[in-house]
């Protein structure tokens, strides 16, 4: 089967709209002939009359009628079509799916966040909770555009993944406990614990940083839900060893914040698909960079991460 051309649609409503294929012809740039060529395949595919000549004037049949109505919108929807796109390859609209842990998510990406909701209002950002591991493996497969993930990491064919902050680890500890100003991983075994589970990088960390000193402390409970563990800390469940993430997080009174001795610090990365890069995943790229150096991004600013 045929199928209808957008060009002849576009025809028919010109001659219906003047009431002339010569005045049609001349609108749409095309020779008389051409014009009655269109026509012509148009009703050899409906197989009935669309236009009628009545006293010099040519009207739309009863048929005729119905397919400019029906003609009318699909040209309509097909220019929205095209803008649409338009706006997507520019990247002034469009979706970026991001992964990230639930830290990160809770006191970092925000301030990207909303740096792209002001310069970029019709870009929708998607956020999904994942572990770092996670995140790796849906940009391998395609199903994410942007990922921040702890480090080290192993390299993954096809993603590129490239440092971009470093936050200290600190002791967070329920504020009616006796604490040290400095926590260190002897004092800290001997006490009941909240932790992340073996699946996080930063659970591999923590684990490093008690092996160093010859202990191996066995939690009360792992949970990978930082917000949950602040709330058991402050709950006097027990002590946890967590990123500072944001300067400015305000911090339950009911919780006690205390820097290791030896220091411990994670590193978080960004990460990306390698090769093209849609506009708008750009913009999201150029708000974190941004925000890793402390200042806001522009309108008229170019991205800084390419392929």
């Amino acid at each position: 089967m045929r199928e209808i051309s957008l060009d002849r649609l576009k025809t028919l409503v010109a001659v219906a709209d003047s009431g002339s294929f010569a005045d049609a012809a001349q609108a749409l740039h095309l020779s008389p002939p051409t014009v009655s060529l269109h026509v012509a395949d148009l009703e050899a595919r409906v197989g009935a009359l669309l236009l009628t000549r009545k006293r010099g004037e040519v009207r739309p049949t009863s048929v005729g009628e119905v397919l400019v109505e029906r003609a009318r919108r699909l040209l309509a929807d097909a220019e929205q079509t095209l803008e649409d796109i338009e706006r997507h390859a520019q990247g002034l609209a469009g979706r970026v799916r991001i992964g990230a842990s639930t830290g990160a998510i809770a006191h970092l990406l925000p301030q990207a966040l909303e740096a792209v909701r002001l310069d970029h209002p019709d870009i929708d950002v998607q956020v999904a909770i994942l572990t770092s591991q996670e995140t790796l493996d849906r940009l391998r497969r395609g199903a994410l555009d942007v990922g921040l993930v702890a480090l080290p990491q192993t390299p993954v064919a096809g993603v590129v993944i490239k440092p971009w902050r470093r936050d200290p680890v600190m002791a967070f500890l329920p504020a009616h406990w006796d604490g040290p100003k400095q926590v260190t991983p002897e004092w800290l075994a001997s006490q009941p614990l909240i932790l992340n589970d073996s699946t996080t990088r930063l659970s591999r960390l923590t684990t490093e940083w008690f092996a160093a000193a010859g202990h191996h402390p066995t939690p009360r409970i792992e949970i990978n839900y930082n917000d949950a563990i602040k709330s058991l800390v402050a709950a006097g469940y027990g002590a946890a060893l967590l990123p500072q993430e944001g300067q400015n997080a305000v911090l339950d009174e009911r919780i006690a914040m205390r820097t290791l001795r030896p220091s411990l610090w994670r590193q978080l990365g960004i990460a990306h698909r390698t090769g093209y890069s849609e506009q708008a995943t750009q913009y999201v790229l150029d708000a974190l960079w941004a925000l890793q150096e402390g200042r806001k991004t522009g309108r008229t600013r170019g991205a800084v991460l390419s392929g």
